[in-house]
């Protein structure tokens, strides 16, 4: 820039100052009108939306994946390029420089032009700064997978639905569907050892939610129950054994009343003329009576019951059941019959009579998977079209 150049330059900003606006007030004041209008939109936020619950910090849970902030995924991402040794790379040269660029543009961006096209360069290197930190980021949502936290709601018909699946899963091999206890026949290294009832008043009245958290964390091992909190080589969390209690309290003490959205949980009732389907009626069953020894890692003959394909063709005396048929081999047995493939089942006790209607209904209908499957009728006509055939 020569000196008429120089000349130019002060006079056109001169003119341009007297016809600009000053920093203080007005520059100060526009930053404060839109400073106050994105604190009305946090509270805002905070007040009608919020942030969703997580549960507690849990030191005890190894299946933990640390991420940090949406903002910060970037560098998290970053660190994969630079594992080991060279991590200080990722953590520290990189994101340096980055820093840098963007801290001495004005000492390396000395054109008197404004356009874009006269900053190549300049544009280069925080369009490259820019399109990193937007592609790590997006990478790493991407690539980082879900994390497996239990939480359960606060509500307590969501805490007893959980609570409940969670039962049939871990504690009805010993303790029976109904909390009824007897003697454990499928548990290796307890055999013959008799269980007493949870839900008897002996056990529920006498001991706290606490007392039956800390039986489930830190198990009886005298009694030859196992640590299920993951502290002590379990595979609970503790909002998971959080849940278990409040099932097991709402379920079998008489003192307290099951709030009416929990009434959705568990085992619908069936109507009188009501066909019962699998996903509806019979696989609530399954999970609160079947399920805990009925899955891998049991002793079960190979039969497993957590789908509907399962429940019908796994298993060393498949089929199991046999649509239309109320001799087949599962249905005798929940009937405490005797059959080749084993005696009754539960073998901790029979089914609540109910249950074994639904059973018996289902098997009568054809073993209906969904509400779908069932019979529709037909318009203007006391017939119904049939069922699609189960298998």
């Amino acid at each position: 820039m020569n000196e008429q150049e120089k000349r130019d330059y002060k006079a056109r900003y001169d003119a341009a100052k007297q016809h600009g606006v000053k920093f203080f007030p007005d520059i100060i004041y526009k930053d404060m009108i839109v400073s106050f209008g994105l604190f009305l939109l946090l509270v805002g936020l905070a007040t009608f939306v919020g942030v969703k619950a997580e549960p507690p910090a849990d030191p005890s849970d190894s299946t933990y994946v640390p991420r940090p902030e949406w903002y910060f995924l970037f560098l998290f991402e970053l660190l994969k390029f630079f594992p080991g040794k060279i991590e200080w790379v990722g953590t520290a040269v990189v994101p340096l420089v980055a820093v840098l660029a963007l801290l001495l543009l004005p000492f390396y961006d000395r054109s008197r032009f404004r356009h874009w096209r006269s900053r190549i360069l300049e544009i280069l290197i925080m369009g490259f700064i820019v399109a990193g930190v937007l592609a790590l980021t997006v990478a790493a949502a991407i690539t980082t997978p879900a994390q497996e936290e239990f939480s359960v709601a606060g509500s307590i018909g969501q805490q007893y639905a959980a609570g409940e699946e969670l039962y049939g899963v871990q504690c009805v091999e010993c303790h029976g569907p109904e909390g009824q206890g007897g003697e454990i026949t499928t548990v290796e290294g307890l055999e013959g050892v008799v269980v007493p009832p949870l839900n008897a008043p002996d056990f529920i009245y006498t001991r706290t939610d606490k007392t039956i958290y800390q039986i489930i964390n830190y198990g009886q091992q005298d009694l030859g129950m196992p640590p299920f909190g993951l502290a002590y080589g379990g595979e609970l969390q503790k909002a998971q054994i959080d849940a278990i209690v409040t099932f097991i309290r709402y379920a079998w003490d008489d003192r307290v009343e099951l709030p009416k959205e929990a009434a959705v949980a568990g085992v619908p009732p069936l109507g009188p003329d009501e066909i019962p389907t699998f996903t509806v009626h019979v696989e609530p069953v399954i999970r609160r009576a079947c399920l805990s020894c009925h899955r891998p890692g049991k002793k079960n003959g190979n039969y497993w019951m957590r789908t509907y394909d399962e429940v019908l063709t796994t298993g060393d005396y498949a089929p199991n059941f046999v649509a239309g048929d109320l001799d087949s081999n599962a249905i005798l047995m929940i009937n405490g019959v005797e059959t080749d493939a084993g005696g009754q089942m539960p073998p901790t006790g029979a089914l609540k009579p109910e249950w074994l209607d639904i059973f018996e209904r289902w098997v009568l209908a054809g073993m209906p998977e969904t509400p779908e499957d069932l019979p529709t009728a037909v318009p203007g006509s006391e017939t119904t079209q049939p069922a699609e055939s189960a298998p």
